[in-house]
């Protein structure tokens, strides 16, 4: 079992890794907008799925694999209405369709419009 840490991807802000690496298995913390260069968050669901999915790409090389073996992930929107906008975007990135869920929060952290995390294999 090993922990993932990449500078490219924003660090925890909370008692968790960015993400785990088990059996052959790679597993990331939900990714939020965050530009790990800055801290800063982009204005807008296109632009906060964009950087969501930049950072879950880090994870997923610091632990030598990619979009292309990610074969679940859960998505996270606070508002249902931004559905199509975050599709057109994700879907540039994960196009190997993997299995899904994607649902309504009430909140999420430091406000933002969007979370994914994704399951992979090496």
């Amino acid at each position: 079992m090993n922990v993932l840490e990449t500078s490219k991807a924003p660090g925890a802000i909370g008692p968790y890794s960015q993400g785990y690496e088990v059996n052959g298995f790679i597993f990331t913390s939900g990714q939020i907008p965050v530009n790990p260069a800055g801290g800063t968050v982009p204005a807008g669901i296109s632009a906060q799925a964009e950087q969501s999915c930049k950072n879950v790409g880090a994870i997923l090389e610091s632990a030598g694999t990619g979009f292309d073996r990610v074969f679940r992930t859960t998505c996270f929107l606070a508002d249902m209405g931004d559905f199509a906008a975050f599709n057109e975007v994700y879907a540039r990135y994960f196009t190997s369709k993997p299995a899904r869920s994607c649902v309504a929060v009430k909140e999420l952290p430091k406000g933002v419009l969007c979370e994914i995390e994704a399951i992979a294999v090496k």
